[in-house]
């Protein structure tokens, strides 16, 4: 039995930051995050990262895990400091901007194209996660 406060998904949504995950908690809720993305049309992800660089790279790694298509940065930041992306898979784009005050992970919702579904976000995941 592990000692993480973090079993499943549902124990990420009243945390602000991302926790240190074990690689067996990781494995655990990359299982359950594959199988609630199934059920989903599309996504939107928030990366909330120290940097710029940081925050694509995540995306990135998160793409190339999930087999998405590279989404298209539409507004970036030349700026240095903490910043939030915000990637849309309906419409291929990234979005990032300085945004300070903010912890640090991944958020992802899953969408559906039935609006009567209800959409729901998991996460702060670490920014390694993928």
């Amino acid at each position: 039995m592990s000692s993480s406060p973090v079993q499943c998904l549902k124990d990420l949504e009243r945390l602000r930051s991302a926790p240190d995950l074990s690689a067996e908690v990781v494995a655990n809720l990359r299982k359950e995050l594959l199988e609630a993305l199934a059920s989903t049309s599309w996504c939107t992800v928030g990366v909330m990262a120290p940097s710029a660089d940081q925050a694509l790279e995540t995306l990135r790694s998160l793409e190339t895990a999930l087999a998405w298509p590279a989404l298209e940065v539409v507004e970036g930041t030349d700026q240095t400091g903490p910043v939030f992306l915000k990637a849309n898979q309906q419409m291929g784009t990234v979005r990032v901007r300085i945004e300070h005050g903010l912890g640090e992970g991944i958020l992802i919702t899953g969408h559906h194209n039935d609006e009567a579904q209800i959409s729901s976000t998991w996460g702060p995941l670490p920014l390694d996660f993928f």
